[in-house]
């Protein structure tokens, strides 16, 4: 059945999505919003009716979707990077993009390594979560790491937050 097949590819996707959400947050979000889209394409038809053409291509977009997701899992790997350290590298460049600056790539990807090992280091608290040290001293190692980097070129504390949030979500997930 038709329907029953679009219901799966849409669990299907939610459950890709939440995996992709728990290391890269900035991409599982991106990719929630292109689910739902595609959720609301499929519930807007017209009297309540789709002819097999329509599912067909509804089915198609979802799988292709689902493709892309897996492509993102192995994103990291033409950069150099693992995928947890593509998360990083995600937010970087995409606050980059949204406060109008220009950062180098190759430092781009340096600090999104440094910034991992970082976070693992803290990690390897098992209270992390619960003890407010732990949380400033990342937020100040973030911090002080992101200067030396002269990242962003622009004081921004909007910036710090994204990155500490990306890596709160990243801790807490693990």
């Amino acid at each position: 059945m038709p329907n029953t097949k679009i219901q799966l590819l849409q669990k299907l996707l939610k459950k890709a999505i939440g995996q992709l959400s728990k290391v890269n947050k900035m991409q599982g979000v991106d990719f929630s919003k292109k689910m739902q889209a595609l959720v609301e394409r499929y519930n807007e038809r017209e009297g309540n009716t789709y002819t097999g053409e329509e599912f067909s291509e509804i089915a198609e977009a979802m799988t292709n979707l689902i493709y892309e997701i897996k492509k993102e899992f192995n994103a990291g790997d033409e950069l150099g990077i693992d995928f947890e350290e593509k998360a990083f590298y995600d937010i970087l460049k995409a606050l980059a993009a949204k406060y109008d600056f220009d950062y180098p790539e190759d430092k781009t990807l340096l600090l999104a390594k440094e910034i991992k090992k970082i976070v693992d280091d803290k990690a390897n608290y098992a209270d992390w979560s619960k003890r407010d040290d732990i949380k400033a001293e990342l937020k100040v190692d973030l911090i002080i790491l992101l200067g030396d980097n002269d990242y962003p070129p622009v004081d921004r504390d909007e910036i710090y937050q994204e990155v500490f949030s990306q890596a709160e979500n990243f801790k807490k997930n693990r």
